[in-house]
């Protein structure tokens, strides 16, 4: 099976780097939408974790206003944006275990890197399979 791959916005791209470079000791998290256009929208969200240094937890009210402006501007849920600061962009056993949207997209953000960010993205399955979707960036 050939593995599938996605384009994003080099824009889009710089703007979800540079955010998980503005908090370079805690997670950062956050959700896209994407209309039927193709056009994307990032929609940060503050990261309310007892350990926001390893976990992220979206601040429910915030998450749900996200939620709801996605649905005004016609967009689906396209994939939950978060970042590690000190570990690889993949998803951890918690990641794995408290993804809660099935038909969304995981984008991981590693800063545990030698000056270039990396940005990662994946599909976790409901029997808690991973699948590696490969990312390429697009002129706007």
């Amino acid at each position: 099976m050939a593995q599938k791959k996605i384009e994003l916005p080099r824009k889009l791209v710089n703007e979800l780097l540079h955010y998980a470079q503005l908090s370079q000791e805690h997670e950062v998290c956050g959700l896209l939408g994407k209309d039927s256009c193709g056009k994307f929208s990032f929609y940060p969200v503050d990261n309310v974790s007892e350990e926001p240094a390893t976990r992220f937890l979206m601040a429910p009210e915030l998450q749900l206003a996200a939620m709801k402006e996605m649905r005004n501007k016609g967009q689906e849920l396209f994939a939950v944006y978060h970042s590690h600061p000190t570990s690889p962009a993949i998803p951890s056993a918690t990641d794995i275990e408290l993804a809660n949207y099935p038909d969304a997209l995981y984008l991981i953000v590693s800063l545990n890197t030698k000056g270039v960010l990396e940005m990662r993205c994946f599909k976790l399955l409901h029997d808690k399979n991973i699948v590696e979707i490969v990312l390429r960036m697009k002129e706007d």
